[in-house]
């Protein structure tokens, strides 16, 4: 408890608050004391003087109602805050300081778009959407409120996204879909932390499943059947050849149809070098170009097609070129599902650690922040095994 002095002598008395290092005042409306009955050392009234003794009396009855609303809140699953107890001893509906669900998601979404790609930002919307879906079939109502979100309500979510068959879809969510969803909503909460709308940790010993998945890329025999194989069909061409330059560069597909012709630069080796950034992360991307890469983009330097677009090679939909990649897969004899995304696993498995490119080096290529994330490519084929213990061989047989 404290008073602030008036000038006629006589002073409003606070009520100091502190829960997990967070700290309000609440003003006790209509109780004012006479400065010289209060001790300021002790925050009390005066033990000495009649008037500091009915002081105390008074403060003691505060800091009983105060317990009580704080038994009352324990009875609750929501973590106990200052600003709750605050709310309930001045008689205030939570509602009017308790921020929703949906708020939080908004504020994320707009922070956020700044930062991230449309790309990726359109996943954070389907999260929403779901979360929109769960709140609704779940509780019945429109909105939750961040006061009462913990670990419970994310256990549900998940079941709830396991469980979910979209309309558009024949199978349900597998275990990798559901962990981006999980990993989407907890940022959203780690934000709403920092930003005090949500109390406790909710996440706090939920575990987070994710299944390890083989990516699929092309071997050097189907990597050279696909290259070699000329099509009757000129876009079947075309799209081939923007796959193979992936192959051979690493490039995402959003990163391949943004490439213009000032991306392609002189390096201090004096040979020709792409450099550009990736659009998903930002993360600049700065790679020499290998001869079959190359070739290609000189093969589309007189593209009609390319010319108009300002770009290093025609525009196409990702939705039409995977569309595309499965005529030319089937027609290869390719028995694996070919989306665009292949070729970047290729490049990182088959033309790259596969022929001994350090896997830092590779990382750096592909625009990744972590090298824990290119080892995900880094698997060694049976070539390279075999090429990697012939050598042992022959130093084992020397010696």
């Amino acid at each position: 408890m404290r008073a602030e002095r008036a000038k006629d002598g006589r002073a409003p008395v606070f009520m100091g608050i502190v829960i997990d290092a967070e700290k309000i005042y609440i003003a006790l409306k209509g109780f004012v004391v006479d400065i010289d009955h209060w001790d300021k050392l002790n925050g009390s009234g005066k033990k000495s003087t009649k008037q500091g003794r009915d002081i105390n009396k008074y403060l003691e009855d505060v800091r009983w109602t105060m317990k009580d609303h704080y038994r009352k809140l324990e009875l609750t699953d929501a973590a106990i805050t200052a600003e709750k107890l605050k709310c309930a001893f001045l008689g205030l509906k939570e509602e009017q300081n308790t921020p929703m669900l949906s708020e939080l998601v908004k504020y994320h979404n707009d922070q956020a778009s700044t930062l991230l790609s449309k790309g990726t930002m359109s996943h954070y919307f389907v999260t929403q959407r779901y979360i929109n879906k769960f709140i609704k079939q779940t509780y019945h109502q429109d909105d939750f409120k961040l006061s009462e979100l913990n670990y419970k309500f994310i256990a549900d979510f998940e079941l709830f996204l396991y469980n979910h068959r979209p309309k558009d879809h024949q199978k349900k969510m597998d275990t990798n879909g559901v962990l981006k969803h999980l990993i989407r909503l907890k940022k959203m909460v780690n934000l709403g932390s920092s930003l005090r709308w949500v109390d406790g940790e909710p996440f706090k010993g939920f575990k987070m499943r994710k299944k390890a998945v083989d990516k699929e890329f092309l071997n050097e025999w189907e990597l050279q059947r696909v290259e070699e194989k000329e099509f009757e069909i000129e876009r079947l061409n075309t799209v081939r050849d923007m796959f193979i330059f992936s192959c051979y560069t690493g490039l995402a597909f959003i990163d391949m149809v943004g490439l213009t012709p000032e991306n392609i630069v002189t390096g201090l080796d004096g040979e020709p070098w792409l450099r550009t950034f990736r659009q998903k992360t930002l993360v600049p991307v700065n790679t020499p170009l290998l001869p079959k890469a190359l070739a290609l983009i000189k093969k589309y330097k007189s593209n009609y097609r390319a010319q108009v677009s300002g770009k290093v090679f025609p525009l196409i939909s990702n939705q039409k070129m995977n569309a595309y990649l499965k005529e030319i897969a089937k027609i290869c004899g390719v028995s694996k599902n070919m989306t665009y995304h292949v070729a970047r696993h290729t490049f990182a498995t088959t033309v790259t650690l596969s022929n001994g490119v350090p896997i830092e080096t590779v990382s750096k290529i592909l625009g990744h922040t972590k090298i824990s994330t290119t080892q995900i490519y880094a698997r060694v084929l049976e070539r390279k095994i075999s090429e990697d213990m012939s050598i042992l061989k022959r130093k084992l047989e020397k010696s």
